[in-house]
């Protein structure tokens, strides 16, 4: 069951859920990688953004 988009808060801001179509596309953008980047970040490091943007940094 998909997440209901008017119901967001900050538990939903530290984290990257790639299996949401809105979500990969904005969080591949705003990090400047292809979603399938985004992806492989994800299995690597988890889902938490925080750790996501500290691996793209290296």
């Amino acid at each position: 069951m998909p997440d209901d988009l008017s119901k967001t808060g900050k538990s939903d801001r530290d984290k990257i859920n790639v299996n949401q179509a809105h979500e990969l596309r904005d969080w591949s953008e705003k990090l400047g990688v292809t979603p399938q980047q985004l992806k492989d970040a994800v299995a690597k490091v988890g889902v938490q953004a925080d750790d996501v943007k500290k691996h793209f940094k290296k």
